[in-house]
């Protein structure tokens, strides 16, 4: 269990926007296909995606999971950062792919 602040410093991924950077992450979710998240993700945990629009923000809200992770050097759109703020969920950006960002935060998380 560690905050989004403290998962961003960690993991050295570029932080987009972070409201509430106390927020707790429990455990991590990779997918890009929202129904797929909407039916499987857990509340306190952090959603990993290349899906950078504002629909991933309606998802994750939805949920209750406080920070997206996107991978392959994508970048938010300027409504999804809006939106983030507004629901108060981290975006954070990194290079590296899903496969190694979902083993890197699980790590992180002690779940291996």
């Amino acid at each position: 269990m560690k905050n989004i602040e403290e998962l961003a410093q960690e993991l050295s991924y570029t932080v987009f926007t972070m409201e509430d950077s106390s927020a707790v992450i429990l455990d991590g979710y990779t997918s890009d296909l929202l129904s797929d998240v909407m039916g499987n993700a857990s509340e306190d945990s952090a959603l990993i995606t290349i899906q950078a629009h504002k629909n991933t923000i309606a998802v994750a809200s939805l949920i209750g999971m406080h920070a997206i992770i996107l991978c392959n050097g994508r970048a938010p759109a300027d409504d999804m950062i809006e939106a983030a703020k507004r629901e108060q969920i981290a975006i954070l950006g990194t290079s590296e792919n899903q496969f190694t960002v979902s083993y890197r935060l699980a790590k992180a998380l002690g779940k291996v």
